[in-house]
């Protein structure tokens, strides 16, 4: 993702509407309305926005001329915060973006535990915290890498049956129609140790606020960042 992406896509209800299009596919304009509670006309210049940059696009045989249906585009768009570090320009879409990204994944998590999950799903779920870590910078690399590696692995599974589904016109096997979307979150990063803060100089000058590290990639693997 570039500069010029970035600062079309940095905004609040634009980012919430490429979330729905991408988690629950195609809508349209009155639907997205409803959903977000929102003016029909203030996000269909959302939605052409959002359609100027690339990141949805038109369902085209669907619809009317009056009612348009959009969906999220299928190129992977991956964004390193690292890129835009001395750009001050993009400091603070990339702001909005990081906080939107946390945002979006918080309130995910908070759907899930207020939602009445069957027993078998609750208890599949998981939210866990692992604090006992000590890791170089590569080390944390790798680990972020290993993790990818296995949902990618299980994200060929799914894919290979969706295919599997779409072709044949039987009954879906029993895994098949077993099967709900899911949302893996991974947030890892370093922290500040008491030891470190108590070897601050006490005059020390704040540091420059701002997005930390590695945020975003939106190509359905839902990940905040590294």
């Amino acid at each position: 993702m570039d500069a010029r992406s970035l600062r079309g896509l940095a905004h609040p209800l634009r980012m919430r509407i490429l979330e729905l299009l991408t988690l629950d596919g195609p809508d349209t304009a009155t639907g997205l309305s409803r959903r977000l509670g929102e003016n029909t006309g203030t996000v269909s210049w959302h939605l052409r926005h959002l359609a100027d940059h690339a990141f949805i696009e038109e369902e085209t045989g669907r619809g009317t001329r009056r009612e348009r249906w959009w969906r999220a585009a299928a190129a992977s768009r991956q964004l390193n915060t690292t890129d835009f570090r001395d750009d001050p320009d993009a400091r603070g879409p990339l702001s909005v973006y990081v906080h939107e990204i946390v945002q979006q994944h918080f309130q995910q998590v908070v759907r899930y535990l207020a939602e009445d999950w069957e027993p078998q799903w609750r208890d599949a779920g998981t939210i866990v915290q692992w604090h006992d870590l000590a890791l170089t910078p590569e080390q944390l690399t790798a680990l972020n890498g290993e993790l990818e590696g296995v949902v990618n692995c299980y994200r060929a599974v799914a894919a290979a049956a969706s295919a599997a589904d779409s072709g044949a016109p039987a009954a879906a096997p029993d895994a098949a129609r077993a099967a709900r979307p899911v949302i893996v979150q991974l947030q890892s990063f370093p922290r500040t140790s008491r030891a470190d803060r108590a070897a601050e100089p006490e005059a020390a000058a704040p540091a420059e606020s701002g997005p930390a590290g590695r945020a975003g990639r939106e190509d359905g693997t839902g990940r905040a960042g590294r």
